[in-house]
């Protein structure tokens, strides 16, 4: 027993003839305990894993995949007593076995594997040996993520294209090919819903469409659709997934029921010809006590709970068996329409033609000994003791005790097999309890097996229509008088005899819909000349008249003939309806990467229509016919650009011919937004957006500047012009969209009236311990400012320093006026600083005794301020600079704004910062003398011994 409070350590139990296995609970320990003798003993095998989920092989017993929590698949060819690692990042629940018949190997797995956020790849691989040599990839290109379905003979993908999804279909694992639903359907979500009898049925929710679905039928092709059933209602199951109120009967092929809104009101219906026509639940005339029940069609009528459990230990609101055709147990109401209160339990023999009330609340009821006895227990949260018998089909019910002590019923759960007669009820006494199970053998009750003389036959039937899906339908059942036991040796019984085709056994053909008068008549849409691709000249092809005989339909003769289609001849005609795409279905590649395009047809001649494809670089490749290219033209870009890409197909009758823009990107690594220290107000300015590498395919630019923060400046060039008509700091944020990366730099600019500017340059020993990063650059300004301080005596708030990006390391700093005497005005300001300069300037021209150069008459010479950097690098100490200030007059530096071009020109990229630097600044530093007059000073920053570099009285050749 478990102990109360305590999660089961069983999580589930799986049985296959004489093996069992029994998977531990996640939570407590990874193992399984699997028993090859029916559970008298157990071996524990521990797992380096946890499982989420298993799939079992639906023909080897030994085959298993396991799910892990992380994301993960495993197999095993022992019943889990050895794993192996298939393959990693695949989707949940998006992995199935391969199908006889169908797929070249058994041990073939189809599955979904998770490339990025928003893109997958449908893969197959090999039981034991998935590498990638050894994957396959059956469709060329990415889906959407969770859109793998396989089913049957069917293998269903999706492709996001500009917002809108494609739905592609591939029939006996043939090539894939776009599902085609009514034109303007545009769907928003699709569920495959049912895939047997060679036709897919799809719950499809509309454009227009909120809670409801829309039931679409295909053609065995699983391609072409037509509208079955609207409106029929969805709700979201426990896990999120999305449950629509369809159901499909078991034992009766064709036969659904589904619920459907109408003006508000949900109703059931019922189809016997897989949905080609619907009709309401005829209520029952007699309620449990044999009371009249007022209810005509179609103001009132009976309608179900369709839902069915996902949990194997609780029963849902509908059930029916393969086993006993025509049973069909369900809870509902009777009424204008579907409600959840005053549900009862409802019971038909005879598929929904007539049904009976066997309960007037909610009951589990479970079929047992192939349909033969039906055991019902009530739905509720209080204690019971007691379950119902039926062996008449719920006519009569039989009251049992199967506990002493009233049991609060967590699930029941029956042995394998429809034909069991045992079944296990699990409970608890109390909500502190342990749990308590109880195994029910119903073998007892019955005394004697089934002869002949205890069945009887059953004819199908709508109303009294005994033709359906084209023929007659008889079974052979059971006698509601039998008590007997059927056992395993009984299988269903089932005669039919063939019927003559009528308007009823066919439905509109794709681009055809049902009028008023039944008559089913061309969509406005729909081209009724369009031929496919695959006709070929001199071969034949089917001309619809408009309807297609229901799959799996067996009538003959009758309007047969009237209503096929008819064999043509195929029509010499020009290419229409080119497309272009590529398999990713986007308009972007990534440069240096295979590009796959593909081509459709969708009338002309395929086979002699030859394809031309121009990728747009120099480069064009010619096809014989379109059917050569189903699997996609690759192709590699050398560089970025956006390229014009074009098809043009080609017969002896015409040609038509599709554009296709694509943009071939590179990864955005790095950005670096140029832009000066210092600007005047009301003075233009320039900013730049460096980037690297700097062609990356088409780039978006958004600005934010200054105070202008909600409406930002969008551009496709790198530079914008701007000015500042407050002073203070001023932030400046460019980010730079390029593909899927979206890059972004900050600077802050300091907005003033007036000041000066001046040049640093450094010894070219100082490169060598340059990073070249931003916050290196940071803390040598503020060295340098510290050591500018000392040295001249100019306050701190009337200096700033900025070392500018790149190699050779250069610097720049601006004296300001002092706002306190100056008061903001213009003319006070400049006459500030020039006593602030000429202050700075002082120690200079103490110690040196004559100019530098001679000017020419009338031109104001400013100084330049030379940094000798003694880079003495060592442990702790990153940078030291003994600042030797030796005054160079140069012209024109004596406003920012006068060579703020000129400045926006020397920010370097980081790519190749040296070829920036302008020609004529070096003529100018060549032309400087410079004096070999060095000044003692502190050293600023670390104060650990350094090496002094002594310079040569030549100046270097950059100034930047």
């Amino acid at each position: 027993m478990v102990k109360a409070g305590v999660t089961p350590q069983f999580h589930c139990d799986i049985a296959y003839t004489t093996q069992i296995m029994l998977l531990t609970d996640p939570e407590v320990e990874s193992s399984l305990l699997i028993s090859s003798d029916e559970g008298a003993t157990y071996q524990k095998y521990r797992l380096n894993f946890y499982i989420l989920s298993l799939l079992f092989h639906p023909e080897q017993e030994d085959w298993i995949l396991a799910y892990s929590h992380d994301q993960k698949l495993y197999s095993s060819v022992e019943f889990g007593r050895r794993w192996q690692l298939v393959h990693e990042r695949v989707a949940p629940n998006r992995f199935y076995w391969s199908k006889m018949g169908l797929d070249k190997e058994p041990g073939l797995i189809h599955l979904e594997t998770s490339i990025s956020e928003g893109q997958a790849l449908y893969v197959t691989c090999k039981l034991q040996n998935c590498t990638d040599s050894n994957k396959g990839k059956p469709f060329p290109g990415y889906i959407d993520p969770n859109s793998l379905v396989v089913q049957d003979e069917y293998v269903f993908v999706q492709v996001s294209t500009a917002g809108r999804p494609i739905y592609y279909v591939s029939a006996k694992r043939d090539v894939f090919t776009p599902m085609k639903l009514p034109k303007y359907t545009l769907p928003k979500d699709l569920h495959v819903i049912s895939t047997d009898e060679n036709r897919v049925v799809a719950a499809v929710q509309e454009w227009n469409q909120n809670e409801t679905y829309n039931l679409y039928v295909s053609d065995t092709s699983g391609v072409y659709y037509t509208l079955a059933l609207e409106n029929v209602v969805s709700s979201m199951g426990p896990e999120g997934n999305v449950m629509v109120d369809l159901y499909e009967v078991a034992g009766i092929k064709g036969m659904f029921l589904a619920n459907k809104k109408t003006d508000n009101q949900v109703k059931t219906h019922i189809t016997y010809n897989r949905g080609r026509d619907w009709r309401l639940l005829q209520a029952p005339s007699k309620d449990l006590r044999a009371g009249n029940i007022h209810c005509v069609l179609p103001y009132c009528s009976l309608h179900l709970h369709l839902h069915v459990s996902a949990n194997p230990y609780t029963s849902g609101n509908i059930a029916s068996r393969d086993s006993a055709p025509g049973i069909i147990v369900a809870s509902g109401s009777i009424g204008a329409e579907l409600t959840t209160s005053n549900v009862s339990v409802f019971i038909t023999s005879d598929a929904g033609n007539t049904w009976r009330q066997i309960f007037d609340e909610e009951y589990a009821v479970l079929y047992l000994d192939q349909g033969g006895a039906l055991v019902a227990i009530r739905h509720t949260p209080l204690p019971i003791r007691h379950l119902w018998l039926s062996f008449d089909e719920g006519r009569q019910w039989n009251k049992y005790s199967f506990t002493n002590t009233p049991l609060f019923v967590d699930g029941v759960l029956g042995e394998p097999g429809e034909e069991t007669l045992i079944m296990t009820i699990f409970g608890h006494v109390s909500h502190r309890s342990e749990w308590q199970l109880v195994k029910i053998d119903f073998r007892s009750i019955f005394n004697r097996r089934c002869t002949e003389a205890d069945y009887q036959t059953w004819h199908l039937h709508n109303q009294g229509e005994p033709c359906l899906m084209g023929v007659k339908r008889i079974y052979r059942k059971l006698k509601p008088t039998s008590r007997c036991v059927m056992g395993k040796t009984y299988s269903v019984s089932m005669t039919s005899g063939p019927c003559d085709c009528t308007e009823a056994d066919f439905e509109c053909d794709y681009g055809y819909e049902r009028r008023t008068n039944g008559k089913c008549t061309t969509a406005f849409w729909f081209h009724p000349s369009s031929m496919s691709r695959s006709c070929t000249t001199g071969m034949t092809f089917l001309n619809s008249t408009g309807y297609r005989k229901v799959v799996s339909n067996n009538c003959t003769a009758g309007v047969s003939v009237e209503y096929t289609a008819r064999r043509q001849q195929c029509p010499i005609q020009a290419p229409r309806g080119l497309h272009l795409v590529t398999s990713e279905g986007t308009l972007t590649a990534t440069l240096g990467t295979n590009v796959t395009f593909l081509v459709f047809l969708e009338e002309g001649d395929g086979a002699r229509t030859s394809i031309t494809l121009d990728f747009g670089d120099g480069h064009a490749l010619t096809y014989s016919n379109v059917s050569s290219i189903e699997e996609g033209i690759k192709h590699i870009y050398k560089a970025v650009g956006i390229y014009r890409v074009t098809a043009i197909g080609e017969n002896s009758l015409g040609s038509e011919t599709v554009v296709l823009y694509l943009h071939v990107t590179c990864q955005l690594e790095y950005i670096h937004l140029s832009a000066p220290f210092v600007a005047v107000r009301n003075k233009e300015v320039n900013l730049t957006a460096v980037l690297w590498p700097s062609q990356v395919g088409t780039v978006t630019y958004i600005w934010w500047i200054g105070n202008n923060t909600e409406q930002p400046v969008i551009t496709l060039e790198g530079s914008v012009a701007c000015t500042f008509s407050r002073e203070g700091i001023s932030t400046v944020t460019v980010q730079v969209s390029a593909g899927n990366t979206i890059l972004q730099d900050r600077k802050n600019i300091a907005v003033h009236e007036y000041f000066r500017s001046h040049l640093l340059a450094f010894s070219s020993n100082l490169d060598d311990h340059n990073p070249d990063v931003a916050e290196w650059r940071l803390d040598v300004s503020r060295v340098i400012k510290n050591s500018l301080i000392q040295a001249t005596g100019v306050r701190e708030d009337q200096l700033l320093v900025t070392v500018l990006p790149g190699l050779p390391t250069a610097a720049e700093f601006f004296l300001l006026p002092d706002k306190q005497l100056t008061e903001g005005k213009p003319e006070k300001s400049s006459a500030h600083l020039d006593q602030v300069h000429v202050a700075a300037r002082g120690p200079s021209h103490r110690v040196c005794s004559s100019p530098i150069s001679s000017a020419p008459s009338g031109h104001q010479r400013e100084p330049q301020w030379l940094c000798h950097a003694n880079a003495a690098i060592s442990s702790g100490c990153g940078f030291s600079c003994v600042c030797h200030l030796q005054i160079q007059e140069i012209p024109g530096l004596n406003v920012y704004a006068q060579m703020q071009n000129e400045k926006e020109q020397e920010m370097m990229s980081p790519a190749n910062p040296t070829e920036a630097t302008p020609s004529s600044q070096r003529d100018l530093v060549h032309s400087l003398e410079i004096l070999d007059t060095e000044f003692n000073s502190r050293p600023i920053g670390c104060m650990k011994p350094h090496v002094h570099v002594k310079f040569s009285t030549e100046l270097p050749t950059y100034i930047v």
